[in-house]
């Protein structure tokens, strides 16, 4: 449309692994016979972007695309396929398990992708673009995309394996004020398995459904794809499970501390409540007590109370409770 503009993030037409930017100001959701596929990426935060998804893309799909809260998800509809996923947050303060959502709408020769927040791998994809080289379809795109999101969920995967690793030494070290990082490590790792779990679930539908979309050697990449989302979602189950054992370890010793200091206050109490009692006792001030006359009932009885403690300590010693 004449008077409207469209500023997606990005838009190429691909042909034979040759990019290409698109420069209409409404752009078609295809290119027609002028190349193999067209990529559309857009950002959601602008008003244009609504309307030219609601013009060019079917309701259902439409709605998908701009959906402000999504989970993973692989379906087909008609001649396309609505497939949303998830990646890790790399923006600069930002939390990395407040992963991004990548919202695309498939076609056998167009990719109309959304996003809100920025995504590493859509933007390695479109670096080569810029540079006029790019993957020959569809199949090869989501491949790409695909290895793309795999490998960056992989790397904070090990980074979290290695933070865990660092933490079991220090619990083992009998360090304290572990529970904040203990809490914000296991914190991360549920999130990421949340959206990991159904990310799994969505590519495997992928590789069920979409055989129109991809050839032979497409699909062993997308596999590929999908068993290192799997080997990432196994490393976080063993991430989890460690952190729960660093956990216990953590509470174990507090147990203990706990149980050591009140032994030691309960053996306090055994030797001091009797020699309590017993100076209690001739501290009253009445008449009749032994020794109020004698300049030595002081000493006769210091030395009484040194005699109960020696004998009580010696008493626990031999029933090895010291």
């Amino acid at each position: 449309m004449a008077d409207q503009t469209l500023a997606p993030i990005c838009a190429f037409d691909f042909t034979q692994c040759r990019a290409r930017p698109v420069a209409d100001d409404w752009p078609a959701p295809t290119p027609g016979d002028s190349a193999t596929f067209r990529w559309l990426h857009l950002d959601l935060g602008k008003p244009e972007t609504r309307r030219w998804i609601e013009q060019n893309v079917p309701p259902i799909a439409a709605s998908a695309l701009l959906q402000a809260e999504t989970r993973p998800r692989c379906d087909l509809l008609g001649e396309g396929l609505i497939l949303n996923l998830r990646g890790v947050n790399l923006n600069p303060g930002s939390n990395i398990e407040d992963m991004v959502s990548l919202r695309m709408w498939i076609l056998p020769n167009a990719v109309i992708s959304s996003r809100t927040r920025r995504i590493w791998a859509t933007d390695e994809i479109q670096r080569r673009a810029t540079e006029g080289t790019g993957p020959a379809t569809v199949g090869g795109f989501l491949a790409e995309l695909l290895h793309g999101l795999s490998h960056r969920i992989e790397l904070v995967s090990l980074e979290l394996d290695d933070q865990t690793d660092g933490l079991e030494e220090r619990a083992l070290e009998g360090a304290s004020a572990l529970h904040d990082d203990l809490g914000a490590l296991r914190l991360t790792v549920i999130k990421m398995r949340r959206f990991l779990h159904p990310q799994r679930e969505a590519l495997d539908a992928l590789l069920r459904n979409e055989s129109r979309l991809l050839d032979a050697s497409e699909i062993t990449e997308l596999r590929e794809a999908v068993n290192r989302t799997r080997r990432t979602i196994e490393e976080l189950d063993a991430t989890r499970d460690r952190l729960v054992a660093v956990q216990d370890q953590i509470a174990s010793e507090q147990v203990r501390i706990l149980g050591r200091n009140s032994f030691i206050l309960s053996i306090v109490a055994a030797v001091f409540l009797p020699l309590g009692f017993l100076t209690g006792l001739f501290g009253v001030n009445i008449a009749g007590m032994p020794g109020t006359q004698s300049p030595l009932a002081f000493w006769f009885l210091s030395g009484g109370s040194l005699a109960i403690g020696l004998g009580i300590f010696l008493v626990f010693r031999a029933l090895k409770w010291l």
